[in-house]
């Protein structure tokens, strides 16, 4: 028995030498959750989820109007879609993108269901969203702790918005209560809002007025003016 639990103490120290340190978490190297999954789709459309979630708060801190473009990323089944969807009207666009097929198709029969004309369900992919250019504003709601390379995708997304565009990112605190995933699974607002500026974006406000959320809005990063020579 002592041998037994000898050969197994050793073989413990060796995968600790083998995995090496573990590093801090961050929104980087978080272990991401898993997709979610499309059968729970259910579970997102809560009676009162606008009370605690505040869409039309969100859509004022990004400025979003009649006839602006938008897009919803890891939109789902499209509950934010739609509320965004008739924001901007019919003289506006929202890009609806999510990468599982299954909440592609949600979205696609959804807006089919409620003839939403000014809806485009896009099917992205993990490494790219598929968005266009051109956007006033991107909304990324309850889907952070998903990525698997965050930096990439706000790499994009910040290649999409228009020179005054805005992004949202929407996610859970960490002071617990309410809905939301498993605490563990959460990301700080300090380490999103460091992905965002490694992809070049420029935090504008960090709002506090969701119960169990927080919202972040970025812009793109201005480029420094010119210095100007003094007369001597």
């Amino acid at each position: 028995m002592f041998m037994r639990n000898l050969s197994a103490l050793a073989l413990v120290l060796v995968a600790v030498a083998v995995v090496g340190p573990v590093r801090p978490a961050t929104a980087q190297n978080l272990p991401h959750a898993r997709l979610f999954k499309p059968e729970d789709l259910g579970l997102l459309e809560g009676p009162d989820r606008s009370l605690w979630q505040k869409p039309d708060e969100i859509m004022d801190a990004l400025n979003i109007a009649d006839g602006s473009t938008v897009a919803d990323v890891g939109a789902g089944a499209g509950w934010f879609t739609v509320r965004l969807a008739r924001r901007v009207g019919p003289n506006g666009r929202v890009y609806a993108e999510d990468i599982q097929r299954e909440m592609y198709e949600a979205i696609s029969n959804r807006v089919s269901r409620e003839g939403l004309t000014n809806v485009e369900p896009v099917l992205g992919t993990a490494e790219d969203p598929m968005l266009p250019t051109g956007l006033d504003a991107v909304l990324i709601v309850d889907v952070y702790a998903e990525l698997e390379n965050p930096v990439s995708l706000l790499t994009d997304v910040a290649s999409a918005l228009k020179p005054q565009g805005r992004l949202g990112i929407v996610d859970w605190t960490k002071e617990g209560g309410g809905p939301g995933i498993p605490m563990e699974e959460r990301v700080e607002a300090a380490d999103v809002i460091r992905d965002a500026e490694t992809a070049g974006l420029s935090l504008l406000s960090h709002e506090t007025f969701l119960t169990y959320q927080f919202l972040l809005v970025f812009e793109l990063e201005q480029p420094a003016a010119p210095a100007t020579l003094q007369p001597r």
